[in-house]
């Protein structure tokens, strides 16, 4: 396998898990900062008040994005199998 060819395999698995990662990281911080706005008006300094609606937010988001993980993710693996067969010559 030539420099090259590997370079552009890491390259696209680490686009790829940051493709696949940043809903989830945008909910949570959107999440996080309206509870921590929450908290700093009602001046309740609670950590399960920022706990669990990000855990309610990110299993809804989970819910909601499965569909397109699975096709996103499979068409990625099948992309991958298939090019296994070039890395040998």
């Amino acid at each position: 396998m030539n420099p090259d060819l590997a370079i552009d395999i890491f390259k696209t698995t680490v686009m790829l898990s940051l493709y696949v990662v940043a809903p989830f990281l945008g909910v949570t911080l959107v999440v996080g900062l309206a509870a921590s706005l929450v908290q700093s008006v009602t001046s309740m300094q609670e950590p399960t008040l920022t706990f669990i609606p990000k855990l309610l937010a990110l299993s809804g988001l989970a819910l909601v994005l499965t569909p397109w993980l699975l096709r996103v993710l499979s068409e990625f693996t099948v992309t991958m199998i298939t090019r296994m067969g070039t890395l040998g010559h």
